[in-house]
């Protein structure tokens, strides 16, 4: 099926190791390629909906769908699923995927930390990757509805805050 230009489709693994397609609203110029964007390649609206994080919103049809939750671990891509330790993917493919996560909270600011250092790819790797790793992970081992709950508040309140900056 064709999608509509401003719609992003990527393959992520959830639950299981189960394949799905995620979604979201298209905040890249076309001509992007690469891992980690940086403040030129997003389009002038891609830049307001990165900082609301408001092209994560058509992932509510992956909610929808049974794909996703509102909260846990964020969905991995499939060619970095198997570079973490088979416990710890085992661990976090045994819950759905989330369209909202400690580690979304906790780094909302991910891109501009990317920006201050020169080395996008190995910052990610060796500075925000494992410590988003250890959230999941402290997620997965504490989740419950009250946990869920403060995760939603507190998202709320980065969007919010998102909209003042």
């Amino acid at each position: 099926m064709k999608l509509p230009l401003f719609i992003y489709r990527s393959e992520r693994i959830g639950k299981n190791g189960k394949r799905f397609s995620l979604y979201k609203i298209r905040t890249l110029k076309e001509n992007f390629r690469g891992q980690y964007a940086v403040e030129e390649s997003y389009t002038r609206f891609g830049k307001f909906l990165r900082k609301t994080k408001l092209d994560e919103s058509l992932q509510i049809f992956n909610v929808l769908k049974g794909d996703m939750a509102l909260v846990g671990p964020r969905p991995e891509l499939p060619e970095f699923i198997h570079l973490l330790p088979r416990d710890i993917r085992q661990m976090l493919t045994s819950v759905k995927p989330g369209l909202t996560s400690l580690a979304s909270i906790h780094f909302a600011d991910e891109e501009r930390l990317l920006q201050q250092g020169a080395n996008h790819d190995l910052d990610y790797v060796t500075k925000i990757k494992p410590m988003k790793i250890l959230l999941d992970v402290f997620y997965v081992q504490h989740r419950d509805w009250l946990l869920d709950l403060w995760v939603i508040f507190k998202t709320a309140g980065v969007v919010i805050k998102s909209l003042f900056r």
